[in-house]
């Protein structure tokens, strides 16, 4: 009884402490370590009810079933150790050599007790029972611990040596584990001398108590954490988009397929019109409300632009779109402006409408009074004699003049005059704009984003080109606010001849780095552009921008020197270009370096890094060939994966690849004898 109370107490402590991590443990198979610490909680959960039933059997003189039980006490503990080693290779994010060799042993502890546990029903190595139940351990009892105690050890230093690379929360999680370890190695020290004893079954109350203490609460309160962060974030975004909705009607988020929407609305307009705010059919529903509430000269164009395939379409190629109609409400036309554009995740479309009645009203009259009175004064502030167009716009609604100029001296004509600049200009431009300008302008040239703008600087400048017949022309936008802060005055000029000399320079410039960083002999390129690939793959490890593998290759041509001293230089040359063409062959995909007299490097990534160990296969394989004949060249090669997580330096890569490759230079001279 006394026995069988450790193995009780140990039942109800791991109950309380582990019911969590085991009832939810298929919810960590996403989180791999923490799924199997739940696999390992079970083990050693049946380990324990063999445990405490083991006294009760042998007090009761219950040979057969003592047996049994103790059978069971053998292998759950086998498969508590193999599955407590998996858990630490996979929380401490162990790789390679190290981490097959732990889980190795776990597997050949585990086989090794099954094993002799059968062997045990005919030839008693491992424990016997007495016709009086008394038992007796074997000598293989004390092989099982003692391989027990070697792995534990082994494991628990390799948690200390880890953590010592690691930074807060990480070091103590891994300390703890070093620790939980380092008391089941001494707990089965101490079981080995007192075999009667229930030291194991303690020793990992104290090792799950570590880690449910300074692990497992550990993550619980990092969890909570993210939970309300999570929740916190939510609640601002929702903040943010009650604050966008003030500056319109109504916002619709609205799913392309299904026309389900949902409705966010701080207007009181909309109370009066009955609109819902979570509907089935946003197509079908919208349309019937144009029926009812749009002014009958404009309902046939409203009608128009509510259907999926026209939505669709307006946003093809572009982000957005806006028109805008008349809308009745209480008896009198209102007229709307409304926004579409489509979701981040292409599956939802987002329309805005907004009541602008006052504005065109303004509007109307301002133009009116533009027309007939210029305000020179404004004009003048940012007139230049050389723009081809200057439009004068209120920065509020977007109603402009846009003039040209005759002269140097300040004459300027009414060119053409607009209800929204912007919206005009949008159009436009989707027409002259070169494709590969249009979405940075469409997105620059914005009212809100210009007046941000120009709030930080005085002149804004946007350059871009413009398709005139089918031929391109450089032009530039210089925009400007009146001293009132009320208009924008924005100036367009022609800069073609002067954007064509500038890119002239710069390809010039351009070709003359290029031949710079090119290895003048081989046509590959230098050690200075090699320099620069390893400060830029520095500078990306510094960030931990790294999301793609990659490899470095070094490669050292044998024989340079003795081919120079016997058959000349002139033959050298020949040699090391010969090497760098099969170089470049070989690796195709990727840029080939010359970094000194008879050494290579290659940077390697995509394709290539996919099939590196092909490639780097075919080049030794050639140095083989050409060895046999006595003809062509012979490269020693060496390769080196980036190692995520491990390499900080780009360096350290670089040297296991240089590494490599005299240990492959050693084997080409060997087979030579010299």
């Amino acid at each position: 009884m006394y026995y069988a109370s450790f193995g009780i107490l140990a039942v109800i402590h791991h109950l309380i402490i582990n019911r969590e991590a085991i009832k939810y443990r298929r919810q960590h198979r996403l989180q791999g370590a923490y799924y199997r610490y739940g696999q390992f909680l079970i083990a050693i959960f049946v380990f324990y009810i063999a445990d405490f039933m083991w006294g009760f059997l042998v007090d009761s003189k219950l040979r057969l079933l003592a047996y049994a039980d103790t059978s069971l006490f053998f292998a759950s503990m086998a498969i508590s150790v193999l599955l407590w080693t998996r858990f630490v290779v996979a929380f401490v994010d162990a790789h390679g050599f190290k981490a097959n060799i732990f889980i190795a042993a776990g597997w050949l502890i585990f086989g090794f007790v099954i094993l002799h546990l059968v062997v045990n029903i005919f030839n008693p190595i491992i424990f016997k029972f007495t016709e009086d139940v008394e038992y007796i351990p074997g000598s293989v009892r004390y092989i099982i611990l003692v391989a027990q105690l070697i792995l534990f050890v082994s494991i628990s230093i390799y948690s200390f040596c880890i953590s010592g690379k690691r930074e807060g929360s990480l070091k103590r999680h891994y300390r703890t584990i070093g620790l939980s370890g380092g008391v089941m190695a001494l707990f089965i020290v101490i079981q080995s001398f007192f075999p009667f004893a229930p030291f194991y079954t303690i020793g990992c109350l104290f090792a799950n108590c570590l880690v449910h203490v300074f692990v497992e609460e550990d993550e619980k309160k990092e969890q909570e954490r993210i939970v309300q962060e999570t929740n916190s974030e939510k609640e601002r975004y929702s903040q943010i988009a009650n604050s966008l909705a003030r500056d319109y009607e109504a916002i619709y988020f609205i799913e392309i397929e299904s026309g389900k929407y949902f409705e966010l609305s701080v207007s009181k307009m909309y109370e009066s019109m009955n609109v819902p705010q979570i509907g089935e059919n946003f197509y079908l529903e919208t349309t019937e409300n144009v029926k009812r509430y749009v002014h009958p000269d404009d309902r046939h164009f409203a009608e128009s632009m509510y259907s999926k395939e026209v939505m669709l379409k307006n946003l093809e190629d572009r982000k957005s779109y806006t028109y805008k109609y008349r809308v009745m409400v209480d008896g009198q036309a209102r007229y709307f402006s409304f926004f579409v554009m489509r979701s981040d995740d292409g599956k939802h479309f987002i329309l805005c409408d907004k009541d602008i009645n006052d504005a065109i009203t303004a509007e109307t009259a301002l133009l009116e009074k533009q027309k007939t009175q210029i305000t020179f004064t404004h004009i003048a502030e940012s007139l230049a004699s050389n723009y081809d167009l200057i439009f004068y716009v209120d920065a509020t609604n977007g109603s402009y003049v846009g003039y040209s100029s005759g002269n140097n001296f300040g004459e300027l004509q009414v060119e053409e005059s607009g209800d929204d600049f912007f919206d005009g200009w949008k159009r436009n431009m989707e027409i002259l704009l070169h494709p590969e300008d249009r979405d940075g302008v469409v997105l620059r040239l914005d009212r809100d984003y210009l007046l941000t703008a120009l709030d930080r600087r005085k002149q804004f400048n946007l350059e871009y080109r413009i398709l005139i017949n089918g031929n391109e022309q450089y032009t530039r936008l210089t925009a400007r606010k009146t001293s009132d802060g009320k208009h924008l005055i924005l100036g367009v000029e022609n800069i073609d001849e002067e954007a064509r000399k500038e890119i002239e320079r710069a390809q010039a410039l351009s070709k003359e780095k290029e031949f710079a960083r090119r290895d003048e002999l081989t046509g590959v390129k230098n050690k200075l552009a090699f320099d620069e690939l390893e400060e830029s793959v520095q500078d990306n490890l510094d960030k931990n921008m790294y999301c793609q593998p990659f490899a470095l290759v070094v490669c050292d041509l044998n024989d340079l020197k003795k081919i120079n001293d016997t058959k000349g230089h002139k033959a050298g040359d020949e040699y090391i270009k010969s090497s760098a063409k099969l170089l470049c062959d070989v690796f195709d995909h990727s840029p080939v370096f010359r970094i000194g007299g008879d050494e290579f490097a290659i940077y390697l990534s995509g394709d290539d890094y996919s099939s590196r160990n092909q490639l780097v296969g075919k080049i030794h394989s050639s140095a083989l060939e050409n060895m046999d004949k006595h003809e062509g060249p012979v490269i020693a090669i060496g390769m080196s994966e980036y190692m995520q997580g491990r390499d900080t330096k780009a360096t350290d890569i670089f040297e296991r690849a240089d590494h490599l490759m005299y240990e492959d230079k050693k084997y080409l001279k060997s087979r030579t004898g010299t």
